[in-house]
């Protein structure tokens, strides 16, 4: 069987650092540079030569910069003759823009796969995408993982029966059912309307939230508008108490210390797909390892393993 590689770009070494302490094997080195004319050089310094190679690398800010950085490891790992490169990408920023909701607008979740899989990517390992039909903008093979399983074992050490999940939106109302029954909780909706990219309106919360423990349940949280309006309603409805919990903790522009500062949010949980970002850290703040799941879905793939029965198994429970 091919040796297995793994290497790390700049956007998230630490989450590599722990995937690779998993998996038991070392973290290859990789050198970034820049020329004078601004533009990036990389060069993978360990083997490829019919390598299973996988690279970690989440679109996080700057966005654009770690994209180049990850193509161009991609047609690094290429030249080299790796065996298969697999792209191990914890959060897929461009995964927003998915459909054509204004006149000549482009489609940058697809746009960007399509430059993935020209810069020799074989295969994509992706975390909680913000929908799930993302996975078929690429032409190569998507293992679509879920942290569910990580946010439900969190939350199990509270009291749970008087507890209602409420996704901010109808749109991920699916993944907060599938929360709901892994914690044997309620589920509502929020009726949200977008009308740029920090400016919503929730109009109405559908299902039971009053006299209850909430769990509001995101994909991600950049700037925190939506739960932020979120908020408001479930004051209006006279919920008990509100827990915040997402895959993706982005916490653009304070986010984070906004969402702190409101006194019936006990609690906001994340996982570590992305850094939290530097000066950001409240004793609001639980950060769970998405690290173990990762690594096990690595190391099925290099095995030629089903990764479906990992990331399917709770949707059952």
């Amino acid at each position: 069987m091919r040796e297995i590689a793994v290497f790390s770009g700049s956007a998230h070494p630490e989450l590599a650092r722990e995937v690779c302490a998993h998996l038991g094997v070392p973290l290859s080195p990789i050198r970034v540079s820049r020329f004078a004319n601004d533009c990036l050089e990389v060069q993978l310094r360990d083997n490829c030569r019919e390598r299973d190679v996988f690279l970690l690398q989440p679109l996080v800010r700057p966005v654009q910069e770690h994209l180049v950085e990850l193509l161009m490891m991609c047609d690094a790992a290429r030249g080299a003759s790796a065996g298969r490169i697999t792209v191990v990408m914890p959060h897929y920023s461009y995964a927003r823009s998915d459909k054509k909701d204004a006149p000549r607008i482009s489609l940058g979740g697809r746009l960007v796969a399509d430059l993935l899989v020209a810069a020799g990517a074989s295969r994509v390992l992706a975390m909680t995408l913000h929908a799930p039909q993302v996975h078929g903008f690429f032409s190569v093979p998507v293992d679509h993982l879920h942290a569910l399983r990580e946010l439900a074992a969190h939350f199990r050490q509270y009291d749970l029966t008087r507890t209602t999940v409420v996704s901010p939106d109808l749109g991920n109302a699916k993944e907060a059912a599938a929360f709901a029954r892994l914690i044997c909780a309620e589920v509502a909706a929020g009726a949200k309307q977008r009308f740029a990219d920090d400016r919503v309106r929730i109009n109405s919360v559908i299902g039971d939230v009053g006299g209850r423990d909430v769990i509001v349940l995101d994909d991600e949280i950049a700037k925190g508008s939506t739960v932020l309006e979120l908020l408001d309603r479930l004051r209006e409805r006279g919920a008990r108490s509100v827990r915040v919990a997402c895959t993706h903790g982005l916490f653009a522009a304070g986010a984070l210390t906004r969402l702190s500062e409101q006194p019936d949010v006990l609690e906001i949980v994340c996982t570590n797909t992305v850094p939290v970002p530097a000066g950001e850290h409240t004793g609001k703040l639980r950060v769970l390892s998405i690290a173990p799941a990762l690594a096990e879905a690595v190391r099925r793939i290099h095995n030629g393993e089903s990764v479906s029965a990992l990331f399917e198994e709770p949707r059952g429970a």
